[in-house]
């Protein structure tokens, strides 16, 4: 739905939703997402409105009034507010937020757990995490994709975590875990396309030299090292199936070439692709030959 609001760019888009009974007893559950740049000007100020909001400011600064006090928030801050209470907010300079209203059994639990120590203005040292699951709610719901209550649940226990992890002492060592293994689990999805250093770091927005240093703290392999090893583990995995043909397996598994391929793999393995196939196939012969004595 396109936002008619005053002092709200044409264009801003919000999206509402209607829990099931399920995830009214069990769950967190959205009940409006949306995506808006506030002009210069915006105000609002409720009494109430059954639900607690998260927005992310993406642009611009916001100030915030509730439970008497009034906040202020610049680019990048996250704003948590209990919308039960008398709330306002708004901007004089103008704003991006993504946002979203939510509630579910466990909402004030999370949200009085959270504010208690750090108000209702929260600094993320990386918003990476927090960031991508708000995104794929509102992506979810933009793109009309149909996504399951559990998974809506998941998605915001996942952006609880994040504010929770904000007051802790660990939060950078703890998202920087997060970033890399979502960047394992990027590698593993597209193996069989060209990974980059460059592409790599773009993924995790970092640069490619902090990148490089976290990953290896990380894993305790260079990003090519990793890239690497989970081709060649993939590739024999392959070779385990004789229908599969060398040539395929090679750029199934990201090689540019056979020769690279095999110069590789052997480099890995101590043995050509071919002759590793033979030594696997030979062993399950014998294992074969061992149970039907």
């Amino acid at each position: 739905m396109i936002s008619t609001e005053n002092f709200i760019r044409p264009g801003s888009d919000f999206y509402v939703y209607t829990p099931g009974a399920q995830a009214k007893r069990l769950f967190l559950y959205p009940m409006i997402v949306g995506n808006f740049t506030y002009l210069p000007g915006y105000n609002i100020r409720r009494n109430a409105f059954d639900s607690f909001l998260l927005m992310y400011l993406k642009k611009g600064e916001c100030t915030v009034e509730t439970a008497g006090h009034v906040y202020h928030a610049k680019e990048g801050n996250v704003i948590f507010l209990d919308c039960y209470a008398p709330h306002a907010y708004g901007t004089g300079s103008g704003c991006s937020i993504e946002w979203i209203h939510f509630d579910g059994i466990s909402a004030r639990g999370y949200f009085e757990a959270i504010t208690e120590a750090t108000g209702p203005i929260i600094s993320l040292q990386n918003s990476y995490r927090f960031e991508k699951y708000l995104h794929r709610i509102y992506l979810g719901f933009r793109d009309t994709v149909a996504v399951g209550e559990p998974l809506l649940n998941n998605y915001l226990v996942n952006i609880m975590t994040e504010l929770f992890l904000a007051k802790s002492h660990d939060v950078a060592e703890a998202s920087a875990s997060g970033i890399i293994e979502d960047t394992v689990a990027y590698i593993s999805d597209h193996i069989h396309e060209e990974l980059s250093l460059e592409q790599l770091a773009s993924q995790a927005s970092l640069s490619t030299f902090y990148f490089s240093r976290l990953f290896k703290r990380e894993t305790g392999f260079s990003p090519h090292e990793y890239v690497i090893e989970t081709r060649v583990n993939a590739a024999k995995f392959f070779l385990q199936n004789e229908k599969t043909s060398i040539k395929d397996i090679c750029y199934s598994c990201g090689f540019s070439s056979e020769s690279s391929f095999c110069t590789t793999f052997k480099k890995v393995t101590g043995m050509t692709p071919s002759k590793y196939r033979s030594a696997v196939n030979s062993l399950q012969d014998s294992d074969e030959t061992d149970k039907t004595s």
